[in-house]
C-alpha cells in the first residue's frame, strides 16, 4: 500500500548535500517526493511509496549525510500526491 509521509528535519542540514544524499536515498527505495530547503534553515522532504521504505527513509532522515547534524525530524502522515520522481529545489 502506498502512503505519503512529510517530514521537517532541523539542525545544520543545508550546505552538506542533504537534499542531494535524501534523493540518492529516496531512489534506493523506490520512493517519490521531494526535497526542499526551508527559509529557517530546515529541510522539508516529501515521501511517496511503500510504508516499509518510507520508514527506513526516516531512520536516514535521522542521521542524513557525513556532514549534518540532525536534531530533530518531525513526520506527519499526508493525503496521497502523484510525483513520478524524487525532485529536489
Amino acid at each position: 500500500m502506498n502512503e505519503c509521509y512529510m517530514a521537517h528535519v532541523s539542525g545544520k542540514v543545508q550546505g552538506v548535500y542533504f537534499r542531494a544524499s535524501s534523493q540518492q536515498i529516496a531512489i534506493e527505495y523506490s520512493l517519490s517526493g521531494y526535497a526542499r530547503n526551508l527559509a529557517d534553515g530546515d529541510v522539508e522532504v516529501l515521501m511517496c511509496g511503500e510504508i516499509q521504505n518510507i520508514e527506513k527513509m526516516i531512520e536516514w532522515l535521522e542521521v542524513g549525510p557525513p556532514e549534518a547534524e540532525v536534531i530533530n525530524v518531525a513526520v506527519n502522515k499526508v493525503p496521497w500526491q502523484e510525483h513520478h520522481f524524487f525532485s529536489i529545489s
